[in-house]
């Protein structure tokens, strides 16, 4: 009697394995990676050795012995360091940047919502709005608020005054600078203890919602805590904050803060054109909500700004969110381009002035690059944490 067949086995060799030739090709892409990078680093290295180039990040403690308009730290041209120039940078590109990002999102939420406004007139001025200063590059937008809006304002002895506190001239926008006294720290205290109770309170008005359905006015109460609570504890510390006003005093002011040129230049341009491109995808995400969401929440008998912030807004951040984080990434980087004005960030510091004194261009290069990649890196990951807070969840 004749043995059953066996089954048949797996003749398919090592190689023809489509598993396996996947990793043998990145393997072997991985290590030509690895190789031509070690060739043009060796090569480089043995270029700047044969040139007499001298390396390393010691210039960092010699002394800048420049000024800077504008810092955020106390600085000295005569004995501050280069790493001090770069932190200034570092904090200057951080202030430019914070301040067109919340300037842009409050201005494209606006327009955005604008653009599917029932009234004719608002539409079509959100509309040429977003056409026009989304067409024209934002190098030569900073360049016309600098060189032919701010440059047009008045000399400081005919700065146009508000309040008699306040000044706008060709050098700045000047307001009192707040002094400090005993007793300050108080009301920082109370503002954040302010900040905290409204946390719980809101967690507090949500569950409440969900269990009754009734509505807790936490945007009222919240921020009638958080201004109040401050306040109060100022009047009853003794009013320690004084203020010192800008005061004109031959030629110019003396006195107070004084916002530069460059400053309102730069963030009034990357705000007004990033608020184009969020102010398209707010549009964008509105639209995506089907219109049976709005018919329903309208049967109801709820108001039309009621609909928007309950209905409509939840459902479009979902998709508002991802390329708003495109934006904000895009405005950061963009504000590079200060160097055209002369606005003391971290490319015009750094990789301008440093780097025509010291010479050593690799080290601030990539120091540079380093920055923008951490400032990227850390926006792209706190906005994916909110986009993914705002998914659905699934049971």
């Amino acid at each position: 009697m004749s043995n059953p067949p066996s089954a048949p086995t797996n003749s398919v060799s090592f190689f023809n394995n489509p598993k396996n030739r996947a990793i043998i090709f990145q393997v072997f892409a991985l290590g030509l990676v690895v190789f031509l990078a070690y060739y043009f680093a060796n090569n480089m290295f043995a270029n700047i050795e044969a040139r007499g180039i001298e390396t390393g990040f010691s210039f960092l403690d010699q002394v800048a012995g420049f000024g800077i308009s504008q810092t955020l730290v106390e600085y000295d041209d005569g004995s501050s360091t280069y790493s001090r120039v770069f932190l200034v940078g570092i904090l200057n590109t951080l202030l430019v940047s914070g301040i067109a990002i919340f300037f842009t999102t409050i201005l494209g939420l606006l327009i955005g919502i604008g653009r599917l406004s029932s009234n004719f007139l608002i539409a079509k001025l959100s509309m040429v709005y977003v056409e026009t200063f989304r067409n024209i590059p934002i190098l030569l937008q900073i360049l016309f608020w600098y060189n032919v809006v701010l440059a047009a304002l008045p000399s400081p002895r005919q700065s146009l005054s508000y309040f008699g506190e306040y000044f706008l001239n060709n050098r700045g926008f000047l307001m009192p600078k707040p002094i400090l006294e005993d007793n300050s720290g108080y009301i920082l205290a109370a503002f954040i203890i302010a900040c905290i109770g409204v946390y719980f309170l809101a967690r507090w008005a949500i569950k409440r919602h969900d269990d009754t359905g009734e509505e807790f006015p936490i945007f009222s109460v919240g921020g009638a805590i958080i201004i109040l609570a401050p306040v109060l504890v100022y009047f009853i510390a003794g009013q320690p904050i004084s203020s010192e006003v800008p005061e004109l005093k031959g030629f110019n002011f003396k006195g107070g803060w004084v916002i530069i040129p460059e400053l309102l230049a730069l963030a009034f341009a990357l705000s007004i054109y990033t608020a184009t491109y969020i102010a398209e995808a707010v549009r964008a995400g509105i639209e995506s909500v089907p219109k049976g969401q709005k018919e329903a929440a309208n049967s109801l008998g709820l108001k039309e700004h009621v609909i928007l912030r309950k209905v409509v807004l939840p459902q479009a951040l979902r998709v508002i969110i991802p390329p708003v984080i495109n934006q904000y990434l895009n405005l950061v980087k963009n504000s590079s381009l200060a160097t055209a004005i002369g606005y003391p960030e971290i490319v015009t510091l750094f990789s301008g002035t440093t780097l025509n004194q010291v010479g050593q261009a690799i080290e601030i290069i990539l120091m540079t690059m380093a920055v923008y990649l951490l400032f990227s890196i850390v926006i792209s990951l706190l906005l994916n944490w909110v986009n993914a807070k705002m998914e659905i969840k699934g049971r």
